[in-house]
């Protein structure tokens, strides 16, 4: 490759990794003993709540009364998309039966998960788009039971707008609980909670390395580090355009690398003299935010074409990549590593992030170089069964005896074996000058 980094990330003062993992492990050990107890402990002392942790259903209808038309407008708005979505997602895989030779059936079942726990991060920002993405989801899976948890804010509770789009989104229950103890109370099924099978969702460093810990006894969505973004554009970009998705992206977090990749110089130049006003624009503390994402991780590389540029966002596998180019049919069938893929100047990823209605839920740090994002699929078993009849037992009980003997393993065989004396009948003998 012949790329030229016009900027380059200097990279984040090394973490204690270890702390976190120790923190987590120490957490879980203690809401494993203590259970309740103990959660409600985190509760206080973590989120400052001392409140009722369990939210019904009918709360989260009372939450429409605290919110302007126009938000509870917006919120379906976003719902409709994202629930469509699904729909269509749900639509393009089936079950299915297949006679794969004469007597051998074999076929493929859908069966949905009995319960999730959907975690909806609070903090800084309230997430409301991340109560649609992750509990629509499972609802339109058919998940039977599902439990979301945000943190509560002091005084407050979970703010009435996400409790507005876990109740439209059809969560049967809510847990004010954030962090560690969130995730726990859903795996564990606490607070009237069914135990979840799976745990999904966004959230910070420890809810991530909680999910990772749990895995195993439960299933999770995946291990998902800060968000992530990638802009490709050639000489027909926007400069301002370009500049601004990359400062809007930035301002997640100190965390969050943002990388512009380009084969037009004067393209290049732009953006970078433009984003620093524009972070300047930006309110706190978004805009400390941004600025550290941008010093520290934001890159800039001038290629030598656009096959170049493509290469190199197939090796960064981002999150969030956004084609801002000619041609964009052939950057589609293109590109091949990405959570989730924009075309066009015309679209920009907070349209993902908030209510176009693709799953924002998306692998992060390079993990789309093998697996995509959140969808029904991950709340749907994909299981087979088989059945074998008279016409295929013969040659199927004899062949997987003898593999079962090349492999060392006779008990197999004979568990084969014995099926041709049972079920298969002797050929008849015939004798000379006999019907």
């Amino acid at each position: 490759m012949t790329v030229r980094y016009l900027k380059s990330s200097t990279g984040l003062a090394p973490e204690n990794q270890s702390d976190t993992n120790d923190i987590v492990q120490i957490m879980l050990a203690r809401i494993q003993t203590g259970k309740e107890q103990v959660v409600k402990d985190y509760a206080r002392t973590l989120d400052g709540w001392t409140g009722e942790i369990e939210v019904t259903r009918e709360m989260m209808a009372e939450a429409e009364h605290k919110l302007p038309q126009s938000v509870r407008d917006d919120i379906r708005y976003a719902h409709e998309n994202i629930r469509n979505f699904a729909e269509a997602q749900l639509a393009s895989i089936s079950e299915f039966e297949t006679e794969l030779r004469p007597g051998l059936w074999a076929g493929q079942r859908l069966i949905p998960l009995s319960s999730a726990g959907c975690y909806v991060p609070g903090g800084r920002y309230s997430h409301i788009a991340s109560a649609l993405m992750t509990i629509t989801t499972a609802k339109v899976a058919g998940v039977s039971d599902i439990t979301a948890c945000s943190p509560p804010r002091p005084g407050e509770g979970i703010p009435a707008a996400i409790l507005y789009a876990m109740g439209i989104a059809g969560a049967d229950r809510a847990l004010a609980l954030g962090g560690v103890q969130g995730v726990a109370a859903m795996a564990g099924g606490m607070f009237g909670a069914k135990p979840a099978d799976i745990l999904v969702g966004p959230g910070n460093q420890f809810v991530a390395e909680a999910k990772r810990q749990m895995f195993g006894e439960v299933g999770i969505d995946m291990f998902a580090g800060p968000t992530d973004t990638m802009i490709l554009a050639d000489a027909s970009a926007d400069p301002e355009l370009v500049a601004w998705d990359l400062v809007g992206q930035a301002e997640h977090g100190f965390n969050s690398p943002v990388w512009f990749a380009t084969d037009d110089l004067a393209l290049a130049e732009a953006v970078m003299a433009l984003v620093p006003g524009l972070i300047a624009e930006l309110p706190e503390p978004n805009r400390s935010s941004a600025q550290q994402a941008w010093d520290a991780l934001g890159e800039v590389m001038l290629c030598a074409d656009r096959e170049e540029v493509a290469a190199m966002a197939d090796q960064y596998g981002p999150e969030h990549l956004h084609v801002q180019a000619a041609d964009l049919d052939w950057w589609k069938m293109r590109l091949r590593s990405y959570g989730s893929l924009f075309l066009g100047e015309e679209t920009t990823v907070p349209f993902g992030d908030k209510a176009s209605g693709p799953n924002h839920v998306l692998p992060t740090s390079g993990a789309a170089r093998y697996t995509g994002g959140l969808s029904v699929h991950k709340f749907l078993k994909t299981v087979t069964w088989q059945r074998v009849e008279d016409q295929a037992l013969p040659d199927l009980a004899r062949i997987s005896a003898s593999i079962s003997r090349l492999e060392g393993m006779e008990g197999h065989a004979r568990s084969a074996e014995i099926r041709l004396e049972k079920f298969t009948a002797p050929p008849k003998r015939v004798v000379n000058g006999a019907g």
